[in-house]
């Protein structure tokens, strides 16, 4: 009765059965942490959470915490439990109280305990297996025979009468554990295959999580550094303010001064000439004529001379040292020079087109930077690395780090840009990029609509405004391969994710006018 009573405490409310990883809610209700989280999924969208039990209310999801000791509980009281009892099946004969069952007779369609399977009748047609309810399905269900063999043809498991008269007669047959063992052995071929991709997926997640921790990690040091930068920058700028400033006043006061100086003599001259002025008014108002001309002659008091010595007083006075200031003010740009505006260095190396895989109707340039569809055959020796289709591939090959590179497609009538493995067909219809599992490209044209290809699956984009320049760019370790359209301002067009297995080369497929790579490759790394 005990052990019955703690079976029963021992049930998750949700699923009826015992607790299976049991976590706790705030309000110390138990449930299994998988029915828990399907009840706290179905409740995602209302905006509250709900306990199933007590029906308490949380805004926020409620954090799960493990109930060890709980946990604990459970793994002790089934380890107390008889092995027949965790079935569940019960013997068929013991009415009077339930018996764990031991067997199942498929021919009585009955459960046996250990006692009713010591009295239970030995012939052959009593066929005994592990305790199971579905005792009906291991019948024919036309002939009400035991299941013993399994037709090949039809995938179906019958009696010996469906393999001898039945709708059977004369396919091919094999027992039961015979065809069980061989699916079993299919299983386990299917269940190595997807273990092997499960782990792959996994040491992928892995690169990726390290890929983010590794992008964190960087973007953190780099917004020290730009903090750092800009607060250098905003010290520098306030100081060069302060000394500008100061030489502008400095000059200032300096330029006034002098003018005060001329000013004051100025005043002075200004006075003796009205004093003059005064006595000449005089002499002016005489009527005594010997008292005139005997007065001395007071000359041209407007003198040229007298003028032009005032001139030069005014210009000597001189104006602000513009040159001074502007010499101040080009630190400025010593200022300027001196921010490391690569936060990244920009790494540049060549990216050149190898004229031994191209096709004999692509004509390659001299720089082996341009590819141009050509009516003329360049009798090129045929060779296992040469195209036949109308396009050419890089001698360089990416097997690591994050590039891109650009291209202009202006001038070409139809054109694929893209990447591929060096192991591609050179040969036939499935040697164009993006028509086999080892490329990848982008597709265009001036009348085409863009699209992104692979394996001859086609992804159509939406728009097609005609852009001149593309640009390609690789991240290898995250399998990621994305076009840009370098318009103003640079759009993204479409990524494609893959697991790469093989180096890369880029990839350019012309018919029709020329496609030229414009630039090098680009390597982005964080600059010491």
């Amino acid at each position: 009765m005990a052990s019955a009573d703690l079976r029963q405490e021992l049930d998750c409310s949700i699923c009826l059965n015992i607790y299976t990883d049991p976590v706790t809610l705030r309000c110390g209700h138990n449930f299994c942490r998988v029915c828990i989280d399907c009840v706290l999924d179905t409740q995602e969208g209302s905006g509250v959470y709900i306990c199933p039990e007590c029906r308490a209310e949380c805004q926020e999801r409620p954090a799960l915490i493990r109930n060890i000791t709980l946990c604990n509980i459970v793994g002790s009281f089934l380890s107390t439990q008889p092995d027949q009892e965790e079935t569940g099946i019960f013997c068929t004969y013991c009415i009077h109280s339930p018996v764990p069952a031991a067997k199942s007779c498929l021919h009585c369609e009955a459960s046996l305990c250990d006692n009713h399977l010591r009295v239970h009748s030995k012939s052959a047609e009593h066929v005994l297996s592990d305790p199971t309810t579905s005792l009906g399905s291991r019948k024919c269900s036309v002939h009400k025979k035991i299941l013993e063999y399994y037709c090949t043809e039809d995938a179906a498991c019958i009696c010996v009468s469906c393999s001898l008269a039945g709708e059977h007669r004369g396919h091919k047959v094999e027992m039961l554990d015979e065809a069980s063992e061989k699916k079993k052995e299919k299983l386990r071929n299917v269940l190595q295959k997807l273990t092997t991709k499960r782990e792959e997926t996994e040491k992928r997640v892995q690169r990726l999580q390290e890929r983010r921790r590794e992008d964190q990690e960087k973007a953190a040091g780099v917004t020290e550094r730009v903090t750092a930068l800009f607060r250098d920058i905003r010290r520098q700028l306030e100081d060069l303010e302060k000394r500008v400033l100061s030489e502008i006043s400095r000059q200032e006061e300096s330029v006034s001064l002098s003018v005060s100086d001329l000013i004051q003599q100025l005043e002075i001259k200004k006075d003796e000439l009205s004093m003059k002025m005064c006595h000449i008014e005089e002499l002016c108002n005489m009527s005594d004529p010997v008292t005139v001309l005997q007065e001395p002659d007071t000359g041209d008091l407007c003198d040229t001379e007298d003028r032009e010595r005032h001139d030069d007083q005014v210009h000597g006075v001189g104006d602000l040292d513009m040159g001074l200031i502007s010499g101040k003010l080009h630190t400025l740009s010593d200022i300027i020079t001196g921010i490391n505006i690569g936060i990244y260095v920009q790494e540049t190396t060549d990216i050149l087109l190898d004229v031994n895989t191209a096709a004999n109707n692509i004509l390659i340039s001299g720089d082996r930077k341009t590819a141009s569809c050509s009516q003329i055959n360049q009798n090129r020796p045929e060779t296992p690395e040469r195209f036949q289709c109308p396009q050419v591939i890089s001698t360089r090959r990416f097997s690591s780090g994050r590039h891109y590179w650009e291209v202009d497609v202006s001038k070409s009538v139809s054109w694929r840009v893209g990447m591929c493995y060096p192991s591609i067909d050179r040969r036939g219809d499935q040697s164009f990029i993006g028509d086999n599992n080892k490329s990848w490209c982008l597709c265009g044209g001036m009348f085409y609509q863009f699209s992104v290809t692979h394996d001859s699956k086609v992804i159509r984009l939406p728009d097609n405004i005609p852009y001149d320049r593309l640009r390609i760019c690789l991240d290898y370790e995250a399998g990621q391969m994305s076009f840009y359209a370098l318009c103003e301002p640079i759009r993204h067009l479409h990524t494609v994710t893959a697991t790469i297995t093989e180096p890369l080369h880029a990839a350019l497929c012309v018919q029709g006018g020329c496609i030229k790579i414009s630039g090098g490759v680009r390597k982005w790394e964080r600059s010491s």
